[in-house]
């Protein structure tokens, strides 16, 4: 019962954070991007805030944290998702996923530079690999593109190392806080501040949203913003570091499926070759402390084995 239960979370949230790029791409065609993204984050925070008054969970940060938590609505959730449904303007929902896929490495560079955090020649190889695929993919897919679609890349990397950062800080300063109340409060908060400044800036005309964008903003929001959140979090807690974390490598694949299936347009044949590597330097990265530890214990178990046998052989004589 419990591994159904686990093979279905991890489902839900590959399906969910698989279909995000696509629902961006598709909320921001009739929709202004800081306006969508504002009411994206205004159709999550009340139902945010119900689970939050029903498990009973505070609303408010620690003491002293509570100022961070007006910083984590900013750089958390304003400025990256608005980052993100900026660049899709310009770059297709299949590579805007391949470059989020890259969240593990920009975590252990964040965490290496921020925290001084300890690391092993496995994850260094492995943030080697990804960071040099990824280089390549992005310069074959930019070859004869318009400036435009540089920008969307840069914009897209932007939002990455942001949230990378986020996640080192929070790790500094501690912020052992619920999802809930990690993500509530501060989301609301952008919410307000995108769909007031999106208003004031990008004069947003109602009549003018498609039926198609405003089904992608509710479900950016309901569904992925809330339901995605809470099921990934309970997958962590059922599953092991390893089983959740291959997320990462399964929903860049759903995104440029889906993208190939709807609109026919698909990564070039070399890009696509390049998923191999990229893969191989994400999964290293996520679990290189995992099989540096085994790569020791194995080799200190052949040391012994010699240094018994070596014993055993002084006895005889």
């Amino acid at each position: 019962m419990n591994s159904a239960i686990k093979t279905l979370l991890f489902i839900i949230v590959a399906l969910t954070w698989g279909t995000t790029w696509l629902a961006m791409k598709i909320a921001g065609t009739t929709i202004p991007p800081l306006f969508a993204t504002g009411l994206r984050f205004l159709c999550a925070a009340p139902l945010l805030l119900l689970a939050l008054k029903y498990t009973r969970s505070p609303l408010l940060f620690p003491k002293g944290q509570r100022v961070f938590q007006a910083i984590i609505s900013l750089f958390y959730f304003a400025i990256p998702f608005t980052l993100m449904i900026y660049g899709e303007r310009w770059v297709s929902s299949g590579l805007a996923s391949v470059i989020f896929a890259m969240m593990p490495v920009a975590v252990l560079c964040a965490s290496i530079l921020l925290l001084r955090e300890k690391t092993n020649s496995v994850q260094l190889m492995g943030l080697t690999i990804a960071l040099v695929a990824l280089i390549s993919v992005l310069l074959h897919e930019s070859q004869g593109a318009a400036s435009g679609q540089l920008v969307g890349i840069m914009m897209l990397i932007a939002a990455v190392v942001i949230h990378a950062v986020m996640y080192a800080l929070c790790k500094k300063r501690c912020c052992e806080v619920s999802v809930l109340t990690f993500n509530a409060l501060p989301c609301l908060m952008a919410g307000i501040l995108l769909t007031l400044v999106g208003g004031l800036v990008e004069h947003p005309v109602i009549a003018q949203f498609s039926y198609h964008s405003i089904l992608a903003v509710v479900y950016l929001g309901a569904f992925a913003g809330v339901f995605g959140i809470l099921c990934y979090f309970m997958l962590q807690k059922r599953a092991t570091a390893f089983q959740a974390s291959i997320v990462f490598l399964i929903f860049p694949i759903i995104a440029l499926s889906l993208e190939n299936i709807l609109y026919g347009r698909s990564l070039s044949f070399a890009s696509l070759c390049l998923m191999c590597p990229l893969a191989l330097g994400i999964f290293l990265t996520l679990f290189g402390n995992q099989l540096n530890q085994r790569l020791i214990r194995k080799s200190q178990s052949v040391v012994s084995s010699a240094q018994l046998e070596v014993n055993k052989r002084q006895h005889r004589t």
